[in-house]
């Protein structure tokens, strides 16, 4: 598949819109709107206790706050890790020793261009919370057992927690092998 036209539909600070054919040659075609996001940066802290730091804020698409692992979107020029040390800064107030890359996936391939990568933030340090403006974060810490149920039960539907959860897991089992 090779790209043949891209438009600029809709531009704004976060993200861009645009639509783009592709086709293969025989004729085959496709043609999509997407959002182009430029990646996001997703922290799954964890204290000595094996305790998951989380955070609680107001999702407008769910229309309701969700306890979620920290994350945000990676700024102009900077790497996945940079952005997961200075989300983790902002959002928490935690600082962290030690960084491992768990998993990178891509959320919703269909339509949205945003590559998630999933860092094990461990040997933290507590300090106090930058939110941006419009951001109201409540942190709290989950202990597995306590994170588990609340996934089984659907109190915790955020997929990149979900992911970073169970991806966790996986790295703890093969990391005690």
């Amino acid at each position: 598949m090779k790209v043949i036209s891209s438009k600029e539909l809709l531009k704004t600070k976060v993200f861009t819109v645009v639509e783009e054919v592709a086709n293969d040659g025989s004729g085959f075609e496709i043609k999509r709107a997407i959002v182009c996001h430029s990646g996001s940066a997703v922290m799954m802290a964890v204290n000595e206790k094996d305790r998951i730091l989380l955070v609680k804020q107001f999702r407008l698409p769910a229309e309701k706050e969700l306890w979620e692992l920290p994350a945000g979107r990676l700024d102009p020029g900077e790497s996945v890790l940079q952005a997961a040390k200075r989300e983790l800064r902002e959002e928490t107030g935690y600082r962290a020793k030690s960084w491992v890359k768990i998993v990178s996936f891509w959320p919703s391939p269909g339509y949205v261009a945003e590559k998630m990568t999933i860092y094990l933030a461990t040997g933290l340090t507590a300090g106090e919370q930058e939110p941006m403006d419009d951001e109201r974060i409540e942190v709290k810490w989950f202990s597995k057992r306590e994170l588990s149920e609340a996934i089984r039960a659907g109190a915790i539907a955020d997929a990149k927690t979900i992911i970073g959860y169970y991806s966790w897991l996986d790295y703890r089992r093969s990391q005690a092998k």
